[in-house]
């Protein structure tokens, strides 16, 4: 069984779904549009993806788990159970390809942010501790501060992540109970993400020298800071009273960039500088320079975007509540809508530098990759992987 298989298989998954959506076939459920023909051969490939990793487990020669596969083999198992729970529906129509969920009412809605929040929580931060648990030890030549903590963390995230999602759902017709719930346990997911944020910085203890040296190191730890941020900002969005002021906001699209951009990008711009010099037979990458120049466009671009939407956000939450002596709104949206302008000027600035950051480590990436290929042929030898040490 080859890994080819999901790759391709995923990528067709994702073309499936947006093909579709072009021609109106989505179950406009946020993260879960895709129509029931593209989620029934999604789990087919998931399926396959999950027997690759066991079956990879099975053939380690350490007989120790490292932290870093538990939360990958967390972020594949619970990210099936999310998809399968949330996508169960009834075909309607073959030729329309059309569905109804079983789900009906408030408790559709209830499991949808079951799913929404927890499909960030193991995609995007599972998946991702994972990688930052693996990759910064080994590039900052250092163990883990606390392997221990790193265990305690795990159990601490995937225990309190499954029950925040409600917390979404604030002011609706969800019962407050469910609704305090989410909120109570968000607050409480502070403690295990603070854990493994921390965790990460302290193992850079006396590898200062290295994070101000070298790029790809500083990647991860503007990771780590940048996780502990937005999963703050996220356990202080979650509290009802905050909540009121920044649901439907661009607050909100601020956080989820710092988590996005700050977290999950930096780390995987970590990663790739960490990896593709090792698939091309080097020490470093083709274009060093490069590096650091992608860096300074990424943090300062992230910066810029999340700041200018912080900002917006407030604007719009205080304006919309905003009354005059008669009891009227003091703004109307469209009011609320023009102030946003500079922000909005900001944030397409901050946009514009992370994506030329990401431009050219794909260009850096290619060139790294080129070179390795133009000196193995050079050389008449056929071209293989330098395995890591």
């Amino acid at each position: 069984m080859s890994p080819w298989v999901v790759l391709i298989g995923y990528n067709l998954f994702c073309a499936w779904a947006v093909t579709g959506y072009l021609m109106g076939a989505t179950q406009s459920k946020e993260y879960a549009e895709a129509e029931w023909y593209a989620d029934l051969w999604l789990v087919v490939v998931w399926v396959i993806y999950f027997t690759l990793y066991l079956r990879t487990l099975a053939r380690r020669a350490e007989p120790h788990i490292y932290v870093a596969n538990w939360y990958y083999m967390a972020f594949i198992l619970v990210v099936a159970m999310l998809h399968i729970v949330n996508n169960i529906a009834l075909p309607v129509s073959w030729a329309g390809a059309k569905s109804y969920t079983v789900w009906s009412g408030v408790q559709d809605v209830m499991i949808q942010w079951w799913y929404g929040h927890n499909a960030v929580a193991f995609f995007l931060t599972a998946g991702f501790l994972g990688m930052l648990y693996y990759f910064l030890p080994v590039r900052s030549g250092r163990p883990i501060w606390s392997y221990r903590l790193s265990i305690l963390s795990f159990w601490g995230i995937v225990f309190f992540y499954i029950w925040v999602g409600s917390h979404h759902l604030h002011y609706t017709a969800l019962p407050y109970w469910v609704q305090t719930l989410g909120m109570t346990f968000s607050v409480m997911l502070l403690v295990p993400s603070w854990a493994s944020a921390g965790n990460a910085i302290a193992t850079l203890n006396g590898a200062w020298g290295r994070v101000r040296d070298d790029a790809t190191l500083r990647f991860m730890f503007v990771a780590a800071v940048f996780y502990g941020l937005s999963t703050f900002e996220g356990s202080f969005l979650a509290i009802r009273p905050v909540n009121s002021l920044s649901h439907y906001t661009d607050w909100t699209v601020g956080h989820v960039h710092s988590g996005t951009l700050g977290w999950v990008a930096m780390i995987i711009f970590g990663a790739i500088y960490s990896i593709v010099p090792q698939l091309a037979g080097r020490e470093a990458m083709a274009w060093p320079k490069a590096v650091e120049w992608h860096f300074w466009l990424a943090v300062v671009g992230t910066l810029v975007y999340v700041v200018a939407m912080w900002n917006a956000g407030i604007t719009q939450g205080l304006m919309w509540r905003a009354y005059d002596a008669n009891g009227a709104l003091s703004y109307s949206f469209l009011q609320s809508v023009q102030a946003m302008a500079p922000y909005y000027l900001l944030r397409t600035l901050g946009g514009a530098m992370f994506l030329g950051g990401a431009v050219l480590c794909a260009l850096n990436c290619r060139a790294t990759l080129h070179e390795s290929r133009t000196r193995d042929l050079a050389h008449d030898r056929p071209l293989a992987v330098q395995p890591a040490e």
